[in-house]
């Protein structure tokens, strides 16, 4: 702790623990003291720490070779892009590393169709997102947050971007005009506390969108990939967008894989050297990211959100009503913001350390849950359990 506060840029606040080990939905710190993940790197461990399917595809991958560049081809990146594709209903796939750059690859294309396919005047086109988005923190995804953290003092911004409420259909049919070439937004806000639009919103968003020849972007970094119990949180609407960005869990918490899946009219305008990645598609990325597609396509981590979700609904339904500082919670599948009046959401993520559960507040008084994708029963007993007894010391 003490070289990190010397050594290390403080761009982060993290709880003063120490993590050493980690297997299923559990760490261990340097003491040997053990505690329930229920962060699960923001939704990057959605299988759990050292998860023995990947780990092994890993190691395999690791004897074999591990980087090649783009420049030449490779044996996994192939396949890895066909079923990646057919898991997603897609039908090209443009990998990447982190989800920023997922999210960068997706603006740079919208551009470059709105411009080649839809002629939009050169310069002119627009992209409609949503308050309180959260899709990163390169300097053009910073560009249209409403977030002061992450904002103020990185300017001058890119300019190109209109923002409508998170959940406001009427709001972004008026932001559109013959210039906008996308609507790029969350199914669910994730880093805003999990926040859940209106039924009607992204279906509204989907036929306005087709009505108007412009593209919907879905941004699954956080809610794709089995968290909402659904392969991607948009299927919870039944709503296919033209282009998804992946993320997080698609690397299985080893190594950072993203990718950009969706048309092949939209992704086909980028032609050799217009953009890239040093790192992305590389052998070991694509090895692991197929042993994570096919998990998926197996269904169990999936069954089990959709088995545990009433729980932990109940759960939390159960807090609320117990009258310890819980004021207002979201949920769906294994995923909930809970907001507290008694204390910041800093607070209570210590008081979960101190009762053996790891969580992360955001926007001051909510705390955000996403425990791995296979937890048990137990361990969500484990996890109620911290919740009530840290509730209790804050109260």
């Amino acid at each position: 702790m003490d070289q990190e506060g010397t050594w290390l840029a403080h761009n982060y606040h993290p709880l003063d623990i120490v993590i050493h080990a980690g297997h299923g939905a559990w760490v261990e710190d340097v003491q040997g003291w053990r505690y329930l993940d229920c962060l699960a790197g923001y939704s990057a461990l959605n299988f759990g720490h050292t998860n023995r399917r990947l780990v092994r595809a890993a190691k395999a991958q690791l004897d074999t070779i591990t980087m090649t560049s783009r420049a030449f081809r490779n044996d996994q990146l192939g396949p890895f892009a066909r079923e990646l594709a057919e898991f997603a209903g897609a039908e090209m796939v443009l990998p990447m590393n982190t989800g920023a750059e997922a999210v960068e690859t997706a603006i740079k294309t919208a551009r470059a169709w709105g411009y080649r396919v839809k002629a939009v005047p050169e310069n002119r086109a627009n992209i409609i997102v949503m308050g309180s988005n959260f899709h990163g923190r390169t300097t053009t995804v910073i560009s249209f947050s409403d977030d002061d953290d992450a904002r103020s003092d990185f300017g001058p911004y890119t300019a190109g971007f209109r923002m409508a409420p998170f959940g406001d259909l009427g709001a972004v049919r008026d932001l559109m005009d013959d210039n906008t070439v996308a609507v790029l937004t969350e199914p669910i806000q994730g880093e805003a506390g999990v926040i859940i639009p209106p039924p009607s919103f992204l279906p509204g968003v989907r036929q306005l969108c087709t009505e108007n020849n412009i593209l919907l972007i879905a941004d699954e970094i956080q809610s794709g990939l089995g968290r909402t119990g659904t392969n991607f949180a948009c299927d919870l609407w039944a709503v296919t967008p033209d282009l998804m960005t992946l993320g997080k869990a698609l690397g299985g918490g080893i190594v950072p894989v993203s990718a950009v899946v969706g048309r092949a009219d939209v992704l086909g305008v980028l032609e050799p050297g217009q953009h890239g990645s040093t790192f992305g598609g590389n052998p070991l990325s694509a090895a692991v990211g197929r042993e994570v597609v096919q998990m998926l396509n197996e269904g169990d981590c999936q069954a089990n959100v959709r088995e545990l979700a009433p729980r932990m609904h109940a759960g939390l339904q159960e807090l609320a009503d117990a009258g310890i500082g819980v004021v207002n919670f979201t949920h769906v599948g294994l995923w909930s913001g809970v907001t507290i009046d008694s204390g910041s959401g800093r607070e209570l993520c210590e008081r979960l350390a101190a009762h053996g559960v790891l969580a992360k507040d955001t926007h001051g008084h909510t705390v955000r849950l996403s425990p791995p994708l296979m937890m048990s029963r137990g361990d969500m007993d484990v996890m109620f359990e911290g919740l009530s007894a840290a509730l209790h010391d804050l109260a």
